[in-house]
């Protein structure tokens, strides 16, 4: 290996203790291993700089010779071309030797010094003197990371001159004595791109390095520790921190498009809700939890708690997606694995501080169009005749008043989203980053305030505001404390605090009210009257609320309800080196605490409605107010609910890696963990008992030269949610991989493909998440709730009251297993095109589900009135099949100096189908079978058009939906049963499942980014396909008469006029039609998009950073209606988002 100018050519159930007899064989040959490979190290030779070595070097050239040791050692070589000659032969032999007398040997009568750097090597011209003038001059400076960290054995050489030149100190410095007052410096070091500066005598020159991407991931986090990346032969993808910073607050908002093998959709844009549903390879279980398990720092997280970290805190961020990197977790892993690490102190002379400052505009990705009041009550009024219900028509003079803009208290022509809501919302986003340390202390602290408000309009009528505001409060320090050379202490806490305000109702349920609430029926408000204290809200008389219909408005601004959180997460981690014992030996503990708590108060009150009931036709400002219903109190209220929980994790660990012979590298890991998890509901007794697991884990690795890889893992865990004989579980992997670019046949093609790698792996992974119901193997009984208790006789025709079952015990309820295949490749091109292939499958058994029918004769009681089973029982009877591929594919070109450029691309598609499924008997209408079709594919009518005419529907099957169905009504397909006959009949057994599922099954990404100079520019796509969107909520008018009508329907639905058998809607229904409302392909739309996701812009400059940053700026998609992305429903909840960046970055001390 060699550099030219520096450039790196190849960079590459109770108190959880446990007698030893519970241990179980497997666990027992495990350690023996272990000890074996201890014992068996101190009789081996070590890969160590004092390593005793042999070579024997026969009139061979420098270069070769560097290659061989490369080889053998597993050192890096690092030099320059042109400061001695690599093709000069030499002839040494080297027996017993030590690294640095083989080096001497090598070098022997040369002017090349040295410097070793763990496992680099940088050879360098003796030389630091050039001789192209008589008169000298010393330039000082230092060379740093962009972390602020040293950047030791740095080569700084004169341009032009590359004879001029010295290595930096192990605190970063340099002093280079050059020919001139004022020349160009150009640094280098492996694994970051080269630097050219100008420096000037008298000016001590700082120089901070940028870490090539080709080099960035060199280490790989995965679970419960660290591996080298071209060891790894699990399936694992690293994303920079970097590439999360999104105009959010939440982080998971920048995962869909970036981590290939991540599903991940944003529903909503509620602010302190807006995070990111996202799945790891797609979905395998239709129970239970289907999202992966989040390690922050070792410890157990939420999502809530990954949302809530600013990607400056972030050191590492991986995701693990085979059996091979997530078998470790067992119960925990089965839906894959996301671990973040955060940042840790450097050793620094001065502390390093950054800081950003945010301030963002957001605003809706699309806004729901409504009509206005006369083309509602042209529409309504339609309805009722087209369908002869005999409603009352909205009379001409009320259309023409409304028409005319008359008194809009007499005549009310509302838009309700437009009152109810602002275009727009400000949002402020500040964090403070310090780190630095000495050699005995280190630290990391970070510091982030984020505001955000919604875009509710607030009332000037109450002392409180209704509108959305939530502060954020999110502290992150990090300590590492050297006890020793070999005894290292870290204490790593993270505390949030969240202060939130907004509405008594719910935020999404008031958009929801918007299709409630028509616009002509009554005004937001009347005048106030000065003999009452209280609003005089507009309302109309006969609905369900103090006998009248809600007013959104009144609902919106009723009250206020205030909640404070606080999350609190607290590791201890305590690591040893055992090198006393054998080389590459250590031990490590870790204790983590988090604690949850959560106070809410509500402050609402009623209010009071009025509707016109006569008023003066020649002046529409005498009227006649009537009140609807009683007389409501308008006082504050308060009700106070509080809530928490805490979770306790220990951990003990024992590593082992070594390398024998410099060529064998062995490593093993073997772990012991326990959980416990209090959740605080003190209205329920079994809620309130603590939930416990605990579990070992093992991983032996074995690499030949790096060129032939295997791993086992394993994971055996225990949980309380099975009966004892199921409640452990045992989930093994293995996998393999070959490094081809290793073998020495590839050395011809080594110019071109830098890195050539294949891997294989399967293991088994458990879910013990199954249910929210604790003791499920348990059997549930109800004394006596005056209720029917079960049944009895010869038919099961009798009631008794007495005892009843809620449940069933199921002492054989056990884990879902999911058996994992993965074959991948890993694929580099001159160092700066990587492509990284994954084709996996997952068969997921023994999923836990509710049996869907019990025979009588159990005395079951029949069904609820929910028509539910009123006794249930559970059992783990499906199969679920998951497979697909994912691919990453990252480009870094620099061109020069002043510009460079990188692409990244991602796509993950992930296809799940149910195998089995406990379900009645439908073998004569085997298209209602769930079996065969995916977990999210929604079983509906199969819709053809819409009827032509009355005569159309007489001469077609009857459609037993409900509704009175004529021309113009949605007309269904009817399915042959098994035998391919016809019934003639639309019923339920005309339904299939079709389309595509409602969560996606293709997500991917891709964008470029550019510098030029101190400028830099970057976009970035994200798209999803192979998805469906069920529109449902969007019927207009209903029994009551009062729905709203979106835009879209009054455009194009079908009526005498127009009477377009494939419109947008069909005829229009004063009451909700049931034969037009039934879920069917009718309402089924293709949610495919593809998002210009974000678009940044920069300017660097010294100390600082300024940029602006958009997302969400342009969607395109076949479905218009509202953000495909939101998913199904109506579209009327929280708008996703588009949002307007402008921030500022400062660094100082850098």
């Amino acid at each position: 290996m060699y550099l030219c100018n520096y450039n790196q050519k190849n960079v590459r159930k109770n108190t959880f203790l446990w007698a030893i007899g519970k241990i179980p064989l497997f666990m027992r040959f495990f350690i023996m291993f272990m000890f074996m490979s201890i014992g068996i190290s101190y009789a081996e030779t070590v890969h160590s700089q004092n390593a005793a070595m042999e070579f024997r070097f026969q009139d061979v050239t420098i270069e070769k010779a560097l290659k061989e040791i490369e080889k053998k050692t597993g050192y890096n070589f690092f030099y320059n071309t042109k400061d001695f000659n690599v093709k000069r032969k030499i002839s040494f032999s080297a027996k017993g030797m030590n690294l640095s007398e083989v080096l001497n040997g090598i070098f022997a009568n040369s002017q090349v010094d040295y410097v070793i750097n763990g496992t680099d090597i940088v050879l360098k011209r003796r030389e630091e003197v050039s001789n192209v003038s008589n008169e000298k001059y010393q330039i000082k400076g230092s060379v740093r990371d962009g972390n602020g960290e040293p950047v030791i054995g740095a080569s700084v050489v004169l341009k032009g001159h590359t004879e001029t030149g010295v290595i930096t100190d192990i605190d970063g410095n340099f002093v280079l004595t050059v020919p001139a007052k004022k020349v160009t410096l150009s640094i280098s070091y492996i694994g970051y791109d080269p630097v050219n500066v100008e420096a000037t005598v008298g000016t001590f020159v700082k120089v901070v390095m940028k870490e090539s991407s080709q080099t960035l991931n060199e280490v790989v986090v995965v679970g419960y520790g660290t591996q080298k990346k071209e060891s790894v032969v699990g399936s694992v993808q690293m994303v920079k921190p970097d590439e999360l910073k999104v105009p959010s607050s939440q982080l998971s908002t920048g995962f869909a498009g970036r981590l290939a093998g991540v599903v991940a959709v944003q529903r909503s844009g509620e602010p302190g809700a807006d995070g990111a549903d996202f799945w790891i390879r797609g979905i395998s279980t239709f129970n239970g939890t289907r999202s992966p398990l989040i390690i922050i720092d070792g410890v157990q997280a939420s999502s809530g708690d990954l949302n809530a970290i600013d990607p400056e805190v972030i050191e590492s961020f991986s995701v693990l997606k085979d059996a091979t990197a997530t078998a470790l977790y067992g119960s925990r892993g089965a839906n894959g694995v996301m671990i973040v690490k955060t940042k840790s102190g450097r050793e620094s002379d001065k502390a390093i501080v950054n800081i950003r400052l945010e301030n963002a505009y957001s605003t809706h990705t699309k806004t729901p169009k409504f009509v206005d009041g006369v083309r509602y009550m042209e529409m309504y009024n339609e309805a009722v005749l087209t369908r002869g219900t005999g409603e009352v028509l909205y009379s001409d003079n009320k259309i023409a008043g409304t028409r005319a803009g008359l008194d809009p208290l007499i005549y009310p022509n509302v838009n309700w989203y437009d009152e109810l809501f602002r275009s727009g919302a400000m949002n402020q986003n500040i964090n403070v980053t310090i780190r630095g340390g000495s050699k005995k202390l280190d630290y990391f602290s970070s510091v982030s305030v984020n505001h955000d408000s919604g875009v509710l309009r607030n009332t000037d009528d109450f002392s409180y505001k209704n509108n959305l505001n939530i502060m954020r409060y999110v502290f992150q320090n990090n300590f590492n404390l050297n006890l020793s050379k070999s005894s290292k202490l870290s204490l790593n806490l993270n505390v949030q605090l969240r202060d939130y305000s907004g509405p008594t109702s719910n935020t999404s349920d008031l958009f929801g009210m918007v299709m409630e609430s028509n616009p002509v029926d009554f005004p937001v408000r009347f005048p106030d009257d000065p003999n009452v204290d209280y609003i005089r809200w507009g309302g109309k008389s006969g609905g369900k609320y103090n006998s009248g219909f809600r007013n959104p408005y009144a609902e919106m601004a009723r009250g206020y309800q205030s909640q404070f959180e606080s999350t609190v997460m607290a590791n201890l981690k305590f690591e040893q080196k055992l090198d006393f014992i054998t080389e590459g030996l250590s031990a490590e503990a870790l204790f983590s605490f988090k604690n949850w708590s959560s106070t809410n108060t509500d402050r609402s009150a009623g209010y009071n409605q009025f509707q016109v009931i006569n008023y003066n036709t020649d002046n529409l400002s005498d009227y006649t107010l009537n009140r609807i219903g009683s007389e409501q109190s308008t006082v504050l209220q308060t009700s106070n609910k509080s809530s928490g929980d805490r979770r306790l994790y220990i951990q003990a660990m024992i590593n082992y890696n070594r390398t024998f012979n410099t060529v064998h590298n062995v490593s093993g890991m073997f772990l012991y963990n326990q959980d416990q998890y209090n959740g605080n509901a003190p209205e329920d007794l079994i809620e309130s008992l603590p939930q416990r697991k605990q579990g070992f884990a093992g991983r032996v690795t074995y690499a030949y030269d790096y060129r032939y890889m295997a791993e086992l893992n394993f994971g055996y865990n225990g949980s309380e949610n099975f009966a004892k004989g199921n409640r452990f579980g045992f989930f093994p992997s293995v996998a393999i991989g070959y490094n081809i670019s290793r073998e020495k046949f590839f050395e011809k093609f080594s110019d071109v493909v830098s890195n050539l790698k294949l891997r294989a792996s399967w293991g088994l992974v458990g879910n013990d998440q199954i249910g929210g119901e604790r003791y499920i193997y348990l059997s549930n009984i109800e004394l006596e709730n005056g209720d029917l208790g079960y049944t009895t006789g010869r038919d099961q025709n009798i009631s008794k009251n007495g005892p009843k079952y809620i449940r069933y015990a199921n002492n054989d309820i056990t884990w879902e297993v999911g058996s994992k295949w993965n074959f991948g490749i890993d694929l580099g091109i001159k160092n700066e095109l990587n492509i990284t292939f994954d084709i996996f499958k997952e068969i997921r058994n023994d999923i836990f589900m509710e049996r869907q029918q019990i025979p009588d004769y159990w005395g079951t009681n029949g069904k609820d009135k929910w028509m539910n089973l009123a006794t249930k029982m559970y059992g783990n009877l499906g199969k679920v099949e998951n497979k697909g591929l994912d691919f990453s594919i990252d480009y870094v070109k620099r061109f020069n100096n002043d510009f460079d450029m990188s692409f990244k691309g991602t796509f993950t598609y992930a296809h799940n189908k149910v195998l089995e499924y406990d379900e009645p008997d439908f073998q004569k209408y085997p298209n209602i079978s769930r079996v065969g079709h995916s977990v999210d594919q929604q079983l509906l009518y199969i819709a053809e058009r819409l009827f032509i005419d009355d005569s159309e529907v007489q001469r077609n099957p009857k459609q037993n939906l409900g509704g009175w169905v004529s021309g113009g009504d949605i007309k269904y397909k009817n399915l042959p049963d098994v035998n391919g006959n016809y019934d003639n009949v639309i019923d339920s057994n005309d339904r299939q499942y079709t389309g595509m599922p409602t969560t996606p099954e293709i997500v991917y990404g891709f964008g470029p980014s550019f510098r030029y100079k101190k400028f830099d520019f970057s976009f970035f796509f994200q798209g999803a396909a192979r998805v469906s969107i069920m529109m449902n909520g969007i019927h207009p008018f209903g029994a009551e008469g009062i729905r709203n009508v979106l835009q879209f329907i009054a455009d194009d639905y079908w009526s005498e006029t127009n009477q377009n058998i494939y419109a947008e809607y069909p005829r229009l229904s004063k009451r909700d039609n049931e034969n037009n409302t039934k879920a069917s392909t009718y309402w089924q739309r293709n949610g495919a998009f593809l998002k210009l996701k974000n678009l940044e812009v920069g300017f660097n400059h010294k100390f600082f950073r300024v940029y602006l940053r958009g997302s969400n700026l342009l969607t395109f998609s076949p479905f218009k209606y509202w953000d495909p992305e939101m998913g199904s429903g109506s579209g009327l909840s929280y708008p996703t988002q588009r949002v307007f960046n402008v921030g500022v970055q400062f660094s100082i001390n850098k």
